[in-house]
């Protein structure tokens, strides 16, 4: 099934609120599946959030380590038909899904790819339209709700967001009922990701950092309870003896012209430009103004300079996170 050409990116200000009701393909975006038996306990021993405790109506965020406790990926978790699935940047799957089943062989687990469609549902009107998906009754006040829908699931992502992993017949009868919905390309879901400052991990971006420098910690991604799991020692030593040095911060600027291919951005240090990180999303709005995601040095004051290293005339300043980053 080929939705690309249906979607095109939607022309946004800074200043203009999004339309009531869109729909945008994720084409840059999969799942992992687990099925079995032994779904639970094994996802259990790998990745930093508790899996044996998330509800079937609920989903987490979380990650997934090598030995040294540096990021595989990040997702979200949450109960998919038979098992569970987790929905993450689709060019990080390659290397995850080798690692991931590294030691599948002896659990009674099944583990492969998705080819559901993965579609956001964004607006005001976003809660009436999966309403019109289920029997149960959509309750917005209550946070990372997961529902059954025919063809797959809806997963809530913050009010009036929502992420359906659906197979394409059901995606199509979703797009035929909602006739006078937007359609947008992905990048409206990477200014949501942006606006509620969650993280993502890309192939460019992995073993790059440990789960707090993606501020998972504080968006319930972390359990520091459950017992071990792959790259567990390293984020026990990052929270209980502060060596973590980095954290994932919002930024913002303006450009007249195309952001750089390559984006690295450096920090102002008195008269001088020191390297301190690239980022791992950002949007640009019709009238110049640049939101972005970057991991950067934690303790950075407040009105530190940002720029692109390769287009040192865009600079950029930390914008405010939706959540606390104190322990």
């Amino acid at each position: 099934m080929n939705l690309t050409k249906r979607f095109a990116a939607l022309p946004l200000s800074s200043t203009q609120p999004l339309p009531d009701l869109v729909i945008c393909h994720l084409a840059s975006w999969g799942t992992i599946t687990i099925i079995g038996d032994d779904k639970k306990s094994y996802l259990q021993g790998q990745i930093t959030s508790d899996v044996v405790s998330l509800k079937t109506e609920q989903s987490t965020l979380g990650a997934h380590c090598d030995g040294k406790g540096k990021v595989l990926s990040t997702f979200r978790l949450f109960h998919h038909k038979d098992g569970l699935a987790m929905f993450q940047h689709h060019s990080a799957i390659e290397k995850e899904l080798v690692e991931i089943k590294k030691y599948a062989i002896f659990s009674k687990v099944e583990i492969q790819e998705s080819s559901d469609i993965c579609l956001g549902i964004m607006g005001i009107k976003s809660n009436k339209l999966i309403q019109s998906l289920t029997t149960e009754t959509v309750n917005i006040e209550h946070k990372n709700k997961v529902y059954s829908i025919e063809g797959g699931t809806a997963v809530q992502i913050s009010q009036y967001r929502w992420l359906l992993l659906i197979t394409a017949e059901s995606a199509e009868l979703i797009l035929g009922e909602n006739s006078a919905a937007i359609l947008s390309n992905e990048t409206i879901w990477d200014y949501a990701d942006i606006i509620d400052s969650i993280p993502r991990v890309s192939a460019a971006d992995q073993l790059e950092h440990i789960p707090q420098a993606m501020n998972l910690q504080a968006l319930g991604g972390i359990s520091f309870t459950k017992g071990c799991y792959t790259g567990q020692e390293t984020v026990a030593r990052a929270k209980y003896r502060g060596i973590n040095k980095r954290a994932m911060f919002k930024l913002e600027g303006y450009a007249d012209n195309t952001l750089p291919i390559e984006q690295t951005i450096e920090r102002q240090v008195g008269d001088n430009w020191r390297g301190a990180g690239k980022l791992l999303a950002h949007y640009k709005f019709t009238d110049g103004k640049i939101i972005a995601l970057a991991v950067l040095p934690n303790n950075l004051e407040p009105d530190t300079a940002f720029r692109f290293e390769h287009a040192p005339e865009i600079h950029l300043k930390f914008g405010e996170l939706p959540y606390s980053l104190e322990e």
